[in-house]
């Protein structure tokens, strides 16, 4: 179990934090320096940047509690996250400008009569204020993302080809929500417009790859009606993730920690899913079958929880086999390389960690150097796995560029 963390185990991030700050005040300072305000302005630089980070340290601990951050902390949150990320892209200017003026300064002194006194030479105006213009678009990205962009869905098809897929199931599709996290909703209207997008794609199949809650079994009642209203011809089925067993916060004691589990698994028996506990079963469909199976969530990190064998068990090499598994980092570790071929993992998990770059033939999140297979389709050797991005968002309680997911996957026989 893991309760809130030592106030002592912020004081490194803070000191990091602070000499980011610092190094950016310098830039800042020659922006304002001989303006009518410039000790007012100054001051204003730290308070704006201080006072939410001091909110949230005082704070810092309701993230554990039920119903998590209020809308406000949360507010704070995103407001620092902003101005976090806004400052890196400043601070990658004047960096960039001061190696130029040290390398102008060594030139200087080298190139000089010996008795010429050298000095380092002054911080550009033009650079900061070149810098504190470009640091513009990531703060205004940000904004729309914690504002608008943390519910503009978007919908993602792929369709995929298999040699061995039975021929009553080519041109079957599957719906696929991964990561909703609704403790961190706050706008129940936006989160059934989603809903409503999921439920016009009238897919065949409708699939649910963990992390229904952050925490608490109680997050997701408040939208239990509209995940209840989506149907689905072969079924709804879903898996667990590794927030929805309570994990990240302090229990009064493991029977009550137990409790919310199961309290959780009946949300989703209420909302209509079949909860897959290592288990499968079969779709059959003119006198032909698929195996779909779930495992408990196996995250490298993440807790390794599944038993991909007893999910396999009573299932041949000849079955055609999709797999949920709401960490992709299982792919990489048993499923791909499994002697029982599974054709397609569905997983989630990643978020695209909410922000990052997705264009015409390139996508990049800092999530990347963590997991090898973080969005969209990866193969190995006839066998897929698909990211899903997620329904929702946690921590920084927004998106950008990495947009909100569902998927409609199609499958074709070749």
């Amino acid at each position: 179990m893991h309760g809130a963390p030592s106030p002592f185990l912020l004081l490194i991030p803070l000191a990091i934090v602070f000499g980011l700050d610092y190094y950016v005040f310098q830039g800042f300072r020659t922006l304002v320096a001989g303006t009518r305000f410039q000790t007012l302005w100054n001051i204003a630089y730290w308070l704006v940047g201080w006072i939410p980070l001091a909110l949230i340290v005082i704070g810092f601990s309701d993230a554990a509690k039920p119903g998590g951050l209020s809308s406000f902390q949360q507010l704070v949150f995103n407001v620092f996250i902003t101005l976090f990320v806004s400052k890196l892209f400043v601070l990658v200017f004047l960096v960039g400008e001061d190696i130029f003026r040290f390398f102008q300064f060594i030139w200087q002194r080298f190139s000089s009569p010996i008795d010429a006194p050298a000095s380092m030479p002054g911080r550009r105006e033009f650079i900061s204020k070149l810098a504190f213009v470009v640091a513009a678009l990531p703060f205004g990205s940000f904004v729309y993302g914690f504002t608008k962009g943390k519910y503009a869905y978007k919908i993602h098809k792929q369709e995929l080809v298999f040699k061995d897929l039975p021929e009553a199931f080519d041109g079957f599709t599957i719906t696929q929500i991964s990561d909703v996290h609704s403790g961190s909703f706050d706008n129940k209207d936006a989160v059934a417009e989603g809903i409503k997008m999921i439920a016009d794609l009238k897919s065949d199949l409708l699939v649910f790859t963990g992390d229904l809650v952050n925490n608490h079994a109680e997050e997701v009642e408040p939208f239990k009606d509209l995940f209840a209203s989506l149907n689905a011809p072969f079924g709804k089925f879903s898996v667990l993730g590794n927030h929805d067993y309570g994990d990240y916060v302090a229990w009064e004691s493991p029977a009550h920690k137990n409790a919310n589990l199961d309290r959780l698994k009946n949300h989703h028996r209420d909302m209509g899913f079949r909860l897959l506990l290592d288990e499968q079963v079969k779709l059959s469909k003119n006198g032909q079958s698929i195996s779909l199976l779930g495992v408990e969530n196996w995250g490298k990190g993440f807790g390794e929880r599944g038993d991909l064998e007893r999910a396999l068990q009573g299932s041949t090499q000849q079955d055609f086999k999709v797999l949920l598994s709401h960490d992709p980092s299982h792919w990489d570790e048993q499923v791909k390389g499994h002697d029982n071929k599974i054709h397609l993992t569905l997983s989630g998990h990643t978020h695209g960690m909410q922000m990052g770059v997705e264009i015409p033939g390139f996508k990049w999140s800092p999530v990347k150097y963590r997991y090898r297979n973080w969005a969209g389709i990866a193969s190995h050797n006839e066998r897929h796995l698909y990211v899903n991005r997620g329904f929702g968002f946690i921590g920084f309680t927004g998106r950008v560029g990495i947009w909100p997911e569902i998927t409609q996957i199609t499958l074709r026989r070749a």
